[in-house]
């Protein structure tokens, strides 16, 4: 399969445990990449809800609503006793006591954060301390509040605890788990954690003779090929990578197989705007995704502007007006969602600046007509 569309993301959902189930060429591992917005939380609960039969569920999944589960008390009234709550009702937590879950978390959370934490059984809440230096001396500051990146940690570190104890079979608690689904685990992590996280969960996932299956959604790129590079390795046969995308004007999800190299973000864009060059498809928000990608190629040639993208001519000798255009026409008030098509004149400084920037750096031009069918303008 190259290319499929789906009408609906339940449609999508019920492809996706296809894939994983079908007795022949079947798969443990498939990652998805999206640009935000396309639907990849939507998608994983649309995922989860077709495992539900009854009181029974199959899928263990992380996603923003799992990210809910646990809520900040912040103490206002005497800012001393912060503490983050768990959803109690929440099968999520189930043998919490019993597993003895903070010795599964704390060697994972070791990995990437300083600070230590205590789980209170009885009240469903976790304290957090940190050890600060004060005076020349160590010291334990407790009930410390989280910041977002740390709190995201905590909140994944606890789910992979809870992802190796379903891994083990021998544990009853957790096995109701035959899939699953991880939507944006690195939300709010810097690159370094990003590529830790995507190699950390490769290994957690290279588990041979588990009959548990994995879907992997994300939006950040360096996340995707890290991840897309240790599945690779792991399992070639069983794993499948897509790119995910949704019609602004259809509605309908379309899934892409990447083929047998890590899918770029950069080149995805070049794709979709090249294949809305040949259509002559363009519109406004056209120019906000060309601008981010000079500002990718600037900031990897190591340049401080963007214009230096941009091919100096007789009559604009200092690249100024194609770049003074570009910023202020990617600054617009462009909706992506409400698509406004480009006038004549404005698709003509769109095409060149495009045309200049591909004259500038040598992008493979074969990969960047595949979806508009054409080879692009040289």
């Amino acid at each position: 399969m190259s290319k499929k569309s789906f009408t609906s993301l339940k449609a999508l959902a019920a492809h996706l445990r296809h894939e994983l189930q079908k007795v022949e060429d079947p798969k443990k591992f498939i990652l998805l990449y999206a640009y935000n917005g396309t639907g990849k939380t939507r998608l994983s609960m649309a995922f989860k809800d077709l495992g539900k039969k009854g009181e029974e569920r199959d899928t263990l999944y992380f996603n923003a609503y799992t990210e809910d589960m646990f809520a900040w008390d912040n103490d206002l009234e005497d800012d001393q006793e912060r503490v983050l709550k768990l959803n109690a009702g929440s099968r999520f937590f189930s043998g919490l006591k019993e597993l003895e879950l903070e010795n599964r978390i704390r060697p994972l959370l070791n990995r990437y954060a300083d600070f230590d934490f205590n789980i209170d059984y009885e009240k469903f809440e976790v304290r957090f301390s940190r050890e600060i230096q004060s005076e020349g001396s160590a010291q334990i500051a407790d009930c410390i509040k989280l910041s977002r990146g740390e709190e995201n940690i905590f909140i994944w570190c606890f789910f992979l605890a809870v992802v190796e104890i379903a891994m083990d079979k021998t544990i009853s608690a957790y096995k109701w788990v035959k899939y699953i689904f991880i939507d944006d685990p690195i939300s709010s992590l810097d690159e370094n954690n990003a590529i830790a996280v995507g190699h950390h969960l490769a290994q957690i996932l290279d588990t041979k003779g588990i009959p548990i299956k994995v879907v992997v959604s994300t939006h950040h790129s360096l996340f995707f090929n890290v991840l897309w590079n240790e599945l690779w390795e792991i399992d070639r046969k069983t794993f499948a990578p897509y790119f995910l995308s949704c019609s602004k004007k259809s509605g309908e999800f379309q899934l892409e197989y990447t083929k047998d190299t890590p899918f770029f973000h950069h080149l995805a864009l070049l794709q979709e705007l090249c294949a809305a060059r040949q259509t002559g498809e363009l519109y406004t928000h056209h120019f906000n995704a060309l601008r981010g990608l000079m500002e990718k190629a600037r900031s990897f040639h190591g340049h401080t502007k963007f214009s230096v993208c941009i091919q100096k001519t007789a009559d604009d000798p200092d690249e100024t007006l194609y770049g003074r255009m570009l910023n202020i026409l990617s600054h617009g008030n462009y909706s992506y969602y409400e698509p406004t098509q480009m006038l004549p004149e404005t698709k003509e400084h769109f095409e060149k600046i495009l045309d200049d920037f591909l004259n500038f750096y040598p992008f493979n031009r074969e990969n960047l007509a595949s979806k508009a069918g054409k080879t692009p303008h040289s």
